[in-house]
């Protein structure tokens, strides 16, 4: 894997540069407790996941997309039969999720520090725009990015569209993240560079085969070994 021709460096950012799913584990395990009246905790997250997959076309990413999911998943699995009160401790479980604090991952500020004195760098990621934006501005991260991108997916034709808005080739772009679905496979389809690293918990809907054998491809432990790879 070559990276001599790499001049920017994309990251995702949900359990990339900071915790997330923890927080989405949680809270789903706080709306099965409310659902334990209906079902397991397992039909529940099966419920929920058929819900969450059936809203993504037209709620895209995010709390408040999930949140929504949530107040449907309550009524499909109740029969309709929950409660208003239970309907408002959903929505509670939503704002607790927006509020939350997101730690930065062990190394990152460190990684974007060294990084940022010989690449561009930038965050390409998907959700909502005010969570994202909200989050980011908690990160205190936002200085060491030239640009800042906030996608509804990352398709190849997102990355395609990306990769021409900083006017640069494929093969100059390596893009850094968590998911190989969302996060590698896209980029390697139109010629990129992609290095997967790999977080304790991964939603379900994120998960694919990893290409180990594609030669643009690295999978690392840790943020931090971005440097020695990079020759930093």
């Amino acid at each position: 894997m070559s990276l001599d021709k790499i001049k920017v460096i994309a990251f995702d950012a949900d359990d990339t540069l900071w915790e997330n799913e923890p927080i989405f584990k949680s809270a789903i395990e706080a709306f099965c407790s409310l659902m334990a009246p209906y079902g397991a905790a397992k039909q529940c997250e099966q419920g929920l996941y058929a819900v969450q997959m059936k809203n993504l076309p037209l709620y895209g990413y995010g709390i408040k997309a999930f949140t929504l999911s949530l107040i449907e998943a309550a009524m499909t699995l109740s029969n309709h039969q929950v409660s208003q009160r239970t309907v408002s401790e959903i929505m509670d479980i939503g704002q607790f999720m927006l509020e939350a604090d997101n730690p930065i991952l062990p190394g990152v500020k460190q990684t974007l520090e060294a990084l940022t004195q010989n690449y561009r760098l930038v965050m390409a990621t998907k959700g909502d725009l005010l969570d994202q934006e909200r989050k980011l501005i908690r990160s205190g991260l936002e200085g060491y990015f030239h640009h800042i991108e906030i996608m509804s997916n990352k398709f190849s034709s997102n990355y395609k569209k990306l990769v021409t808005h900083l006017d640069l080739a494929p093969d100059a772009f390596l893009m850094v993240g968590n998911s190989v679905k969302s996060d590698v496979l896209p980029v390697l389809d139109i010629g990129g560079h992609a290095v997967h690293i790999p977080f304790h918990t991964t939603w379900e809907h994120e998960h694919a085969e990893i290409p180990s054998a594609h030669a643009q491809f690295r999978s690392l432990n840790d943020i931090s070994e971005l440097l020695p790879l990079l020759g930093v």
